[in-house]
This record gives C-alpha cells, sequence and structure tokens, in this order.
C-alpha cells in the first residue's frame, strides 16, 4: 500500500480526535512559532496539518499568510469544514511532501510534527530535508517534532524512526543551526504516553 492510500484510510476510517497524535491545540509548536519572531505576514507552512488545529490558531492570533499541506485529502477537507469561512483563508495543499516543489525561499517559518518520523529511508529523509532547504528562506526557522529516544517504534502500523536532539539535527546537516531542542510528553486519546522530541533551527 502507497502512503497515500494509506494515510487516506486513517482518516477516513478514524476520527480527528481518535488519532494517537491528537491534541486540540497544539501548544508547544505555536510557542515556537511565536519565538521565531516572524510577522504576522510571515509565510509559514505546517507540513503533514491536514486535521490539526494549528491553522486555526495561526489564524485567530493574527498571522495572514497560512499553508497546510498533507498527503490526505481527506485529512484537509475535514479542516475545511471544520474552519467553515475561515478555510479561505488558508492556501491548502493535497501532495506528498517528498514528491512537490515550492518556490525557492516560498517559506518563512516549516512546521512539521509527526511526518518527518515516518521517513524511514536515507532517501526519503535526503528528498525531505532538500525541500526544506530550498523552500525556507535564508534566515527562515525550521521547527520539527518526532518521537524521541523513549518514543513508540511503530504509529498507525507503520515503522518509525526515533531521534534525540543531536541525531535529528544530523539529518539536516549544518546549514541548520539548532537553537533549542526540548522534549515532551504526549498522552494519547487512548491513555498512552507517548515520547516527542521538538527541534528549532534557523536556516544559515
Amino acid at each position: 500500500m502507497d502512503a497515500k492510500t494509506h494515510w487516506e484510510k486513517v482518516y477516513k476510517t478514524k476520527a480527528p480526535d481518535a488519532v494517537s497524535w491528537y491534541l486540540p491545540h497544539l501548544e508547544t509548536s505555536l510557542a515556537l512559532i511565536e519565538r521565531t519572531g516572524a510577522s504576522l505576514s510571515s509565510s509559514i507552512i505546517d507540513v503533514g496539518g491536514g486535521e490539526s488545529t494549528l491553522a486555526d490558531d495561526l489564524l485567530s492570533r493574527g498571522y495572514k499568510n497560512v499553508t497546510v499541506l498533507d498527503i490526505s485529502e481527506t485529512a484537509i477537507n475535514v479542516s475545511k469544514r471544520r474552519m467553515r469561512e475561515a478555510a479561505v483563508h488558508v492556501h491548502w495543499l493535497v501532495a506528498d511532501v517528498l514528491a512537490t516543489e515550492q518556490e525557492p525561499g516560498a517559506f518563512d517559518v516549516w512546521h512539521d510534527r509527526a511526518v518527518f518520523h515516518f521517513l524511514t529511508t536515507m532517501e526519503q529523509r535526503l528528498a525531505y530535508v532538500q525541500n526544506v532547504a530550498r523552500s525556507v528562506k535564508r534566515g527562515g526557522h525550521v521547527i520539527v517534532s518526532t518521537f524521541g529516544p523513549e518514543g513508540p517504534r511503530k504509529c498507525s502500523g507503520l515503522e518509525v524512526m526515533r531521534y534525540d536532539a543531536d541525531s535529528l539535527h544530523d539529518q539536516f546537516g549544518a546549514r541548520f543551526r539548532l537553537i533549542e531542542s526540548s522534549q515532551e510528553l504526549h498522552e494519547t486519546p487512548q491513555g498512552a504516553t507517548q515520547q516527542f522530541l521538538y527541534c528549532y533551527c534557523r536556516v544559515e
């Protein structure tokens, strides 16, 4: 089963608040985005943000240039219905982050909570990092969250990678200057606890 088919099946068979990574609001991500100092007109992309409420919260805080990319059209349609009229203020992209190309320097802030750890081959990770390096402006910001070293080994039936701050930063390379990292314990809707790692970098 290819990635798109897999994720369409997940989002068609599970309610938004039933997936293991669900949070009503991504408070850590919002705090990191604000910490970048990005202006309200800055271009922000949420990769894998199909059903996430991050776009809702960014708009409510006054950000005006928000893009959401997800491989699942089903997930994006859930958010469009939830946001109602506000959805027209978001740029929606149904695409595989490994197979889409944005304009060079298109974004000031790249945010990814829980996509990168599904990239289990070197080729996938290289394609992802090349996309980030091309799409984010020099001086821009990259926020990536993955499972931490004590996180689960599988998610949604798929193998995942686990990282500490050094090993995650090593995937991106010296052009990405690590500003800060933190770990967070996430309680799933099913009552399990998952360790997440957040890394925030600046593009040199």
